[in-house]
């Protein structure tokens, strides 16, 4: 039998980011945030067929999921990307 660290240092599925980036916080505080993340997320999707700042909210959830999975912060990171795509540029302008 393996000690407990030798199992979380050889698991498969990689560490939330909030876990290796600052290795504290509350649980109960983690869960809040994934629960809101998640919440925003739905709520976010229904408003973009309902009147309402839909992306805006979208964009609140994943920023908030991005805290503690991957995935969000590289979805958050690529959304931002195409957003500064498409603001004009001054210089460009003259």
């Amino acid at each position: 039998m393996t000690p407990l660290t030798d199992r979380a240092t050889t698991s498969p599925r990689p560490a939330p980011v909030a876990a290796t980036a600052s290795g504290r916080g509350s649980p109960v505080r983690r869960v809040a945030r994934i629960a809101l993340g998640w919440t925003l997320l739905v709520v976010g999707g229904a408003l973009l067929v309902l009147p309402g700042p839909g992306l805006l909210v979208i964009a609140g959830g994943l920023a908030l999921l991005a805290t503690e999975y991957p995935w969000a912060a590289r979805l958050l990171r690529l959304a931002r990307q195409r957003l500064a795509a498409l603001r004009p540029r001054r210089d460009h302008q003259r």
